[in-house]
């Protein structure tokens, strides 16, 4: 039988794919990249733009393409079989980038090129491109010797295969663990549509009773409304110590490693740390910039934390004579006193927000903003029979993009939720070829009762990562290595987090927060209540967000090889932002996949720096109106579809006429006073 990763496609054919068509593809389509290396290498014309830098960027696609459609299954749809295969490709991957970077001939034909730049006549997205393939070859050890290449090779190497494990780990603790309930009195407090949902997961696996797992929609609901406190401290200890049980899934040792390669990593290619490596490329720039950042934010945020935590702590001693407030209380009783406060729950929210009528809405906002429209087309293969496939289109009805949206938590699949691409967009020889584009979630299933009905927080949550989508699928460069989320990290959560402003104007809720039952449109009351609660807790939310920024700096900042307890370290750096009891039984640092699977390390601030350039960008839209069509053509003309083609605060100035201003960020937040 063919294999259809081999054959020539478009759209990826999942259907037709089995696992053990993956090695051969890999295979294949590694010793075709060589070839096209190779090529390129020993070129015998002299190396000018197009035949070294452009070919460079263009070359390997095929094994881009089998690579993101592996990479992706095993995130959102995994097994045994393809996890082993991921331990066996990723070092044949990561051997192969480095035999790029570290060949000789083909970094001089590089460095040629881009000591000559200035005399070529190159438009700013070639000449960013000429730059970005000089700096990742000096920063991906082009210049050491020849004993710094070999041991360069095998930190790669390990790395790769320690950052897959690592995620394994976090996957097999999350699907191991069943708090099974048998006591319908251990239920109290919990939404019915929420002890169905647990009713249909003891179904399932043949048990009597009610099941909580450590998936979000399982997970956070029975935190935030069961009464039982002790089964809420046994569920929280469970969820804050995967990978910390000192077993087969233990990941200390990972994160010591880890943490040690990238040190000595980057020391090797001329670093003082790896987050000096990782933020050279980066708004940012440097640590200090980094901390400064966080420290900035945190004296703004701290005082207001511990004002409502002072406010929370009374409640909880009023309401229920609590004395000490832990952890495993604060969504609990932050609903409560979110109830008193505002007559607000996500219970009374839920029943308006229908998940198909939210990806109704979203559509119909990028509709009104870009002039999109998305259809429906099942007739596109996909892995898995839940998720939902449509065709971009703009008002020309020209094919914009594949969209691919997969909503809900299954045992393959990894927790939170991201996009990826599947294909990038680029121009060669003509052609453009158009990407395509998936959204992958863990949002609340339907039930027998009822349809996916979701909570606020997963509104937000569809939105976020529908910006990154409009990102990937709005893209309008020449090159695939510059385009859509090609951008430096603490940009690149710029235009998610730019949506999620929508979901808290009434113009926009109208579209789409409609009563699944009667068709009523969310009334004015609890829209304003949304509002309203907005900043609820702001202050603890923010210096929650800002812990994972310094554990993150803790982790990449400095030296970690006298490091030997990773708890006892972790708990140093979360010392300044900490706001309740530590305990002994839990660690963070064994499950950050962002920083320690994903690619936040020495980025987890990123998020923080975002909220500052899209509270600035969205005050923009509100001087115009939300859905102010020139505002949103220059946010697309100079953000979305530019990609990494230029220095992203030249792009931001572009658009916005000035840099950003950290105020927009601190009135939102309300923490410090909003002038009218």
């Amino acid at each position: 039988m063919e294999n259809p990763l081999l054959q020539p496609f478009d759209a990826a054919p999942f259907s037709s794919i089995r696992t053990e068509h993956f090695k051969p593809a890999f295979d294949a389509a590694l010793a075709e990249a060589r070839a096209e290396i190779d090529a390129i290498a020993d070129h015998p014309a002299p190396p000018d733009f197009e035949n070294t830098i452009a070919a460079l960027d263009y070359a390997g696609s095929r094994l881009d393409r089998i690579s993101s459609i592996f990479f992706n299954l095993n995130a959102a749809e995994t097994n045994a079989e393809i996890q082993a295969l991921a331990q066996e490709v990723s070092p044949l991957l990561s051997e192969f980038s480095n035999d790029i970077t570290l060949n000789e001939s083909l970094f001089d034909r590089v460095r040629q090129v881009y000591e000559a730049r200035e005399t070529m006549d190159l438009d700013a997205e070639s000449r960013t491109l000429v730059e970005k393939k000089f700096l990742h070859f000096r920063r991906n050890g082009a210049l050491l010797d020849a004993a710094g290449k070999k041991r360069l090779r095998e930190i790669d190497s390990e790395l790769s295969r320690l950052k897959l494990t690592f995620g394994e780990h976090i996957l097999e603790e999350t699907n191991s663990y069943e708090l099974h309930i048998t006591r319908e009195e251990d239920l109290e407090g919990l939404p019915e549509s929420q002890r169905e949902a647990a009713r249909i997961r003891a179904g399932s696996g043949g048990k009597e009773g009610w099941i909580i797992t450590l998936d979000y929609p399982s997970y956070l609901p029975f935190m935030k409304y069961a009464a039982n406190r002790n089964l809420r401290k046994e569920l929280y200890l469970a969820f804050g110590s995967k990978g910390f049980h000192g077993d087969a899934r233990d990941n200390r040792e990972i994160v010591l490693r880890i943490a040690n390669l990238r040190f000595e990593r980057a020391r090797l290619l001329g670093y003082a740390s790896h987050a000096d490596f990782v933020l050279e490329q980066r708004m940012a720039k440097s640590p200090e910039t980094v901390r400064e950042f966080l420290e900035e934010l945190l004296e703004k945020a701290l005082p207001a934390a511990k004002r409502e935590l002072g406010e929370l702590a009374a409640y909880a001693e009023k309401r229920d004579g609590l004395t000490q407030l832990e952890p495993w209380d604060k969504a609990y009783y932050s609903e409560k006193l979110k109830q008193e406060k505002f007559a607000l729950d996500d219970e009374i929210l839920k029943p308006y927000f229908q998940l198909e009528n939210v990806i109704d809405g979203v559509f119909e906002i990028a509709g009104r903003l870009y002039g999109l429209s998305f259809q429906p087309e099942d007739s596109l293969p996909t892995y898995h029979e839940e998720v939902r496939t449509y065709r971009v289109v703009d008002a020309d009805g020209k094919l914009v993009a594949l969209f691919y949206a997969d909503f809900h938590p299954r045992p393959g699949k990894r927790g939170g939720a991201w996009m990826t691409s599947y294909k990038p967009q680029y121009r060669k020889g003509g052609t453009v070829e158009r990407p395509h584009i998936a959204i992958v979630c863990n949002f609340t299933r339907p039930t027998s009762s009822q349809p996916a009905l979701l909570t606020f927080d997963e509104v937000t949550t569809l939105f976020h990562e529908f910006g990154h989508a409009l990102h990937g699928m709005l893209a309008d460069t020449t090159y695939p290595g510059l385009s859509g989320t090609s951008v430096y990290w603490d940009f690149v959560e710029l235009p998610s987090q730019l949506m999620e402003n929508w979901c808290y104007e009434p113009d926009a809720l109208a579209l789409f927060a409609r009563h699944y039952k009667t068709g009523e449109i969310l009334p004015d009351t609890l829209i304003e209540k949304i509002k309203a609660s907005a900043n609820f807790q702001e202050g603890i939310a923010t210096v929650r967000q800002l812990s994972f920024g310094f554990l993150d700096m803790a982790w990449h900042g400095g030296n970690p090889s006298d490091i030997t307890d990773v708890k006892a370290h972790e708990s140093e750096a979360f010392a300044p932002t900490r706001l309740f009891p530590e305990h002994p039984e839990t660690c963070m640092s064994t499950a950050f996949a962002h920083i320690f699977q994903g690619g936040y390390a020495s980025g987890y601030y990123s998020y923080k720096w975002a909220e500052v350039l899209d509270a600035d960008a969205f005050a923009s839209f509100r001087e115009s109106g939300i859905f102010d069509r020139e505002t949103a053509r220059r946010f697309r003309d100079h953000i979305l579809s530019r990609g990494g083609t230029e220095d992203p605060m030249e792009l931001y100035v572009r658009f916005r006429g000035r840099e950003p201003e950290i105020d927009a960020l601190l009135k939102r937040a309300g923490l410090v006073p909003a002038v009218n």
